[in-house]
């Protein structure tokens, strides 16, 4: 049975800059939710005293990932920032994941 794949970005963001990674993803334009194989998205906020957020999207499988990040969609949303706004992440690793397993509470 073919499942989905998780990529997850792990960004490491100081305590303080928090609240501004969740309203810069908010204001998001959303070009992701309309790409082919796109199947989910969550944004996790430590609730412990780590910094590290996690990024954590669902993918039909890698070719659509690889799909997006190759995208004009993609590269707009992660263009340069606009004048003035500082950066809110330290760090950045992508982890990638195969779902073996998929269980939801009905």
């Amino acid at each position: 049975m073919l499942m989905s794949v998780v990529k997850i970005n792990a960004i490491t963001v100081p305590s303080e800059q928090g609240d501004e990674l969740a309203r810069r993803f908010a204001a998001r334009a959303g070009e992701v939710d309309r790409q082919d194989g796109f199947e989910g998205f969550q944004l996790l906020r430590p609730t412990d005293d780590r910094e590290t957020w996690l990024v954590v999207t669902h993918w039909r499988d890698d070719e659509a990932f690889q799909a997006w990040v190759g995208s004009e969609a993609f590269r707009n949303q992660h263009r340069e920032r606009p004048a003035g706004e500082a950066p809110v992440a330290m760090t950045s690793e992508l982890w990638s994941y195969e779902v073996v397993t998929d269980r939801k509470r009905s």
